[in-house]
């Protein structure tokens, strides 16, 4: 398992390749997405740290603070040098997780993890509560 900070740098570097745009916000989700990936198709985490439920959806909170400098503007993706080593299956996992999010918006992909349960029944106002991971592996279970 590695740590979010990698595998985000991991997905901004593909993002770069791919020729992507990336934000911050759109990261957020994408790192959502990649771990409910991983808990479905591995049952293990993709990374150790917890995601939260902010107002704008899901949020890893060191991978917001490392990236909110950017604000709303996309990651600069040319100066990411990624140094996580990921197995190709694991990389075919994150990659299909990007290019699948690729085609939406940032506040797209917020209103689609909003209307999830994982983080609409742990969203309160302020709170940035935790979503567990058996409630993201759950729900992307049943889908």
């Amino acid at each position: 398992m590695r740590s979010a900070v990698e595998i985000a740098s991991y997905i901004i570097w593909y993002c770069g390749k791919m020729k992507f745009s990336i934000s911050n916000l759109k990261l957020q989700k994408i790192l959502y997405f990649v771990q409910a990936e991983f808990l479905v198709n591995t049952n293990n985490p993709c990374f150790f740290e917890e995601i939260e439920a902010w107002d704008f959806g899901p949020v890893v909170p060191v991978v917001y603070r490392k990236y909110k400098v950017y604000g709303s503007s996309n990651i600069p993706t040319f100066f990411v040098d990624y140094n996580v080593k990921l197995g190709d299956a694991e990389k075919e996992l994150v990659n299909g997780i990007v290019d699948v999010c690729a085609d939406y918006t940032a506040s797209e992909l917020v209103e689609i993890t909003h209307n999830q349960s994982p983080w609409r029944d742990n969203y309160k106002p302020k709170w940035n509560n935790v979503i567990p991971l058996n409630e993201i592996r759950d729900y992307f279970a049943e889908d």
